[in-house]
């Protein structure tokens, strides 16, 4: 059987540019924290991204603060 994508795809949180509660799309992405080439692959770090989609602002958290 079949399933209908939703309507709203995303997540309500604050949004500081539109200062107010907007739809956002979130995603996870690895990132390359080490401006040294050969240390560039070992030293990547999960974000999170948020992209507010009424202004398209873009918020990041690093996720792991070890």
């Amino acid at each position: 059987m079949a399933t209908k994508p939703s309507d709203l795809d995303g997540v309500t949180e604050a949004c500081s540019e539109c200062a107010r509660e907007t739809l956002h799309k979130v995603r996870v992405e690895l990132r390359k924290e080490s401006s040294k080439p050969n240390n560039a692959e070992y030293s990547r770090e999960p974000y999170r991204v948020a992209t507010c989609m009424e202004c398209q602002t873009e918020t990041t958290l690093r996720m792991n603060n070890a």
